[in-house]
């Protein structure tokens, strides 16, 4: 890898943290992705970018779509495809920003074709089962309490949640300040259930588990740091199983309930948008195809003429 490879990688990726105000997560997935392509490209005898063309890219994600990943060795998804293809073009498009390429040579690469994937929300009933689950004694059931009513209350990432601090909580407005993607902030209303959770948790709770590392964290964990991704969803997956829930629940099936059950119920599906913090309309339309297959299913099962199974004519031969 020569040396211009690797200044202009580390300076896209200096890009994406200070300029574009991506998360570590986010960019070090950037990281994986990169490295990946700029092996594929020194193995070919690429050593300047300038010699990258559109061939090259196909065959790097010719490369990944027949590699498979993991201890099961399992191939590669078609998203992970597409998601390597978007680290690509927006470091080519990057590069000829900063005048170190000419041309974008990623620019005609076709994406690849994904199989769109409807969200599987709880139904309301099951969201009640969740959050009436036997909850772990003390101070760490309170904030757990407290994590499962924001995150289907407010519809809130994982990331935002576990990003909060005590001072983006506001009980008396009922609201919380979210920072999104791309460092994008929003105000999310909270409602009486949340509310409560949150009051309690911070009175009784929150003193209980700070220590001099909490600083201005809002969910601790049990030395006093700020609580991660990964034991809010051990947690989450915990509390599903004390439920009886025999369907996989992670913090993004409460976003996905939450946007969905709104709209069941009437919101307009600009104002979940903005709730969600979604840039574009686009994604969230994807949840009113769920609402309209959950009312063919309603359709379908209580219409005396529209249920499926054996019609008049077969029953009586």
């Amino acid at each position: 890898m020569t040396g211009e490879i690797l200044i202009a990688t580390d300076r896209y990726l200096d890009h994406l943290t200070v300029e574009r105000g991506l998360s570590a997560h986010t960019v070090s997935a950037y990281r994986r992705d990169l490295r990946r392509y700029v092996a594929f490209l020194g193995a070919r005898g690429i050593d300047r970018f300038a010699s990258v063309d559109t061939a090259a890219i196909r065959s790097f994600l010719a490369s990944v779509s027949a590699g498979v990943h993991g201890p099961l060795e399992q191939p590669y998804a078609a998203s992970s495809v597409a998601r390597t293809l978007s680290s690509v073009r927006s470091f080519h498009r990057f590069l000829l920003r900063e005048g170190v390429v000419d041309g974008d040579p990623s620019r005609d690469v076709t994406r690849p074709q994904l199989p769109r994937r409807l969200p599987r929300p709880l139904t309301a009933d099951e969201v009640e089962r969740l959050l009436e689950a036997p909850a772990d004694a003390g101070a760490r059931g309170l904030r757990d309490r407290a994590i499962l009513e924001l995150l289907y209350g407010a519809g809130l990432r994982i990331s935002e949640l576990v990003g909060l601090d005590v001072d983006d909580v506001d009980l008396e407005y009922g609201s919380v300040r979210a920072l999104g993607k791309g460092g994008k902030e929003r105000e999310v209303p909270v409602g009486r259930h949340a509310r409560e959770a949150m009051a309690v948790y911070l009175t009784s709770a929150r003193p209980e588990l700070a220590s001099t590392r909490s600083r201005g964290a809002l969910f601790l964990n049990a030395r006093g740091g700020r609580l991660s991704r990964q034991s809010c969803g051990r947690m989450l997956a915990s509390r599903a199983r004390r439920a009886g829930l025999n369907v996989a629940v992670s913090p993004h099936t409460l976003r996905h309930s939450f946007a969905t059950h709104l709209l069941e119920g009437g919101a307009d599906v600009r104002v979940v948008q903005e709730l969600l913090g979604h840039a574009s309309v686009a994604t969230t339309q994807i949840y009113t195809l769920v609402t309209r297959q959950h009312l063919r299913e309603v359709y379908y099962s209580s219409h005396p003429r529209a249920r499926r199974g054996v019609s008049a004519k077969e029953r009586d031969g």
